[in-house]
């Protein structure tokens, strides 16, 4: 399962993608990555990705031997892409009936909610940015701790949560609560060094940088190849009917380098 998890890395394939396509929750991809072997993953889903992964014949033993290169990436961008397109995105009810009756509450409230924001025509532009964070919060929920410790916070600062209750990690949660309402404090006192706010957010803003750019050079690098083979060939974009052509166009724009 290692191997597994280090090629979608390579590929670069989000959980959130590889859900849609396998056509289950986010929460239940990591369940299956958890797993001690592919072998113990549902049959058709365990079949799906491996055909998702080039590997035909339903064999998890070719997983060692997969190389990751440009064109194979593109491969499995194309098939990964065209399937959740051609994929209709129904929700699932059957999920939701089988919740909890609070946890099938907390759904519809959220519903509610996110359809109200959007709909609000008085700060539709600030919703949809707001919005939009929070999906990203979502997204990076179970990457980052700090994230939950943060919406913690907020629920017991503005009454919805007892502040001495921890549902995560205690003693880390404990410290992040306090170094949060150390700087919470100083901001609303206005108390901070202005000269000394400016450094700290160049910093903030370079450190973010730095990350972003190593984080997506191999991307950019890919892209760059990408748009450049679908330009000579004509193209505006990579699909199902031609992508055996930009895969080999790919190849050769490289080869020149060489």
């Amino acid at each position: 399962m290692n191997k597994l998890n280090e090629i979608l890395q390579e590929l670069g394939i989000s959980k959130v993608k590889l859900a849609k396509y396998l056509g289950v929750s986010r929460q239940m991809i990591y369940n299956y990555l958890e797993l001690e072997s592919l072998n113990k993953w549902p049959k058709e889903k365990k079949i799906l990705l491996l055909k998702l992964l080039g590997i035909d014949d339903g064999s998890d033993k070719a997983l060692g031997k997969i190389k990751i290169t440009s064109e194979y990436i593109m491969e499995v961008e194309s098939r990964l892409n065209q399937s959740i397109k051609d994929t209709l995105e129904i929700d699932n009810i059957s999920d939701i009936k089988r919740l909890k009756k609070e946890e099938q509450q907390l759904f519809s409230d959220l519903t509610y909610i996110i359809k109200d924001k959007i709909t609000d025509d008085y700060k539709h532009e600030e919703n949809i940015a707001a919005l939009t964070y929070i999906y990203h919060i979502l997204q990076s929920i179970d990457n980052v701790n700090e994230v939950k410790y943060f919406l913690a916070y907020i629920s017991k600062t503005t009454g919805f949560t007892n502040p001495n209750e921890f549902k995560f990690n205690e003693d880390k949660q404990f410290t992040f609560e306090g170094i949060v309402h150390s700087a919470i404090t100083l901001y609303t006192s206005g108390g901070a060094s202005k000269s000394r706010v400016i450094e700290s957010h160049a910093r903030f803003v370079q450190e973010i940088e730095q990350k972003n750019e190593e984080k997506l050079t191999r991307t950019q690098q890919l892209n760059f190849v990408k748009i450049q083979a679908l330009r000579e060939l004509g193209y505006t974009e990579l699909n199902r009917e031609n992508s055996a052509e930009v895969i080999e166009k790919i190849a050769e724009i490289q080869s020149r380098k060489v």
